[in-house]
């Protein structure tokens, strides 16, 4: 990757193209927000970086932006969790609709990627190892039949993000009762047994049509059966002694890791831009498959900025590498 030349907007599209660019916290210039925690700094800093990109830029934090349609010529959508279920399929459904391009997977490549249950399966067909997992979806039975054996298991909403709503059980009883919490919030669950290790984050993105594997991020973490909260990975508490983001750069472990992430790909392209997640146990060897992020976070001081930094580029150069591959994809360029 370090290899790799940033890709460029030319500046007679930069003066030609008007985007549109939509977020929850787009316009966002308070501190943490008392809710998304630094989501809504991450949202603020990708506004300020496509400006200072010198782009015809339309800036929107809802998706009524799009119900009659304005005159754009690309969407850059990062409205992923707007409150309702599977509304991380609306807007590039929303932009089908209107015929406007629009950066990232399509809306039922989306779908499939944003739902673990189907995503683990993809992933099995691929033949990347995943832990056994249980889907309980809302309204369908909820029974011990389809649950793996384990000693400690992973609760959470199947359409999840930033471990929103995750939970631990250590028995039949425990895991039944956080499926129907999960139900109440109008959520799928789904149910895996914990693994020890940490998370190595593998961050895709597309040059020339071609996925490219970035520099890879490891949350290792102090406790190895610590289960990481959605507070934690927002900020909105101190987790400063429980975990570090680190590059991940085990020789062996990574060209295994790769060669799965390859492999587990090839079931969404074109995508874009994506991250692949991992449970690694470092002491063990194992590695097992957990899910994907299409149109993840792109934040400097998450995985994708940080993983941009090691490859030699800046935060605006991904950006605009994104931003380039993806117009020239959809024929702007």
């Amino acid at each position: 990757m370090s290899q790799r030349r940033p890709l460029a907007i030319p500046a007679a599209a930069k003066a030609r193209l008007t985007i549109l660019f939509i977020a929850k916290n787009a316009l966002w210039e308070g501190d943490l927000h008392p809710e998304d925690g630094n989501h809504a700094l991450y949202h603020r800093e990708m506004r300020q970086t496509l400006e200072a990109l010198g782009l015809n830029l339309v800036v929107a934090q809802t998706h009524e932006v799009l119900f009659d349609p304005p005159k754009v010529d690309f969407v850059f959508p990062l409205l992923n969790r707007a409150g309702f279920f599977n509304s991380e399929m609306l807007l590039p459904l929303l932009c089908e609709r209107a015929g406007i391009p629009y950066l990232g997977a399509s809306p039922i490549l989306r779908g499939l990627s944003d739902d673990k249950h189907l995503a683990k399966r993809a992933a099995q067909d691929a033949g990347v190892a995943t832990a056994p997992w249980a889907i309980y979806r809302k309204g369908a039975p909820i029974t011990p039949d389809t649950c793996p054996p384990a000693t400690r298991y992973v609760i959470k909403p199947n359409a999840s993000s930033a471990s929103w709503g995750v939970e631990d059980a250590h028995d039949w009883e425990g895991v039944k009762a956080a499926v129907e919490r999960t139900h109440s919030d109008n959520h799928d669950a789904i149910v895996e047994p914990f693994l020890e290790g940490s998370d190595v984050e593998v961050p895709v993105i597309t040059i020339n049509g071609e996925p490219q594997i970035m520099p890879m991020m490891i949350f290792r973490q102090a406790d190895p059966a610590h289960l990481r909260t959605y507070y934690e990975k927002r900020d909105l508490v101190d987790r400063s002694q429980k975990y570090s983001l680190d590059h991940f750069d085990q020789p062996d472990l990574v060209a295994r890791i790769a060669d799965l992430t390859r492999k587990a790909w090839e079931e969404y392209r074109p995508f874009d831009y994506g991250r692949f997640e991992f449970r690694v146990n470092e002491a063990t060897g194992d590695i097992q498959f957990l899910e994907l992020n299409l149109n993840c976070n792109l934040w400097s001081q998450k995985v994708f900025g940080r993983a941009a930094v090691l490859a030699g580029w800046t935060q605006e150069q991904l950006i605009e590498t994104l931003l380039a591959e993806s117009l020239a994809r959809h024929g702007l360029l």
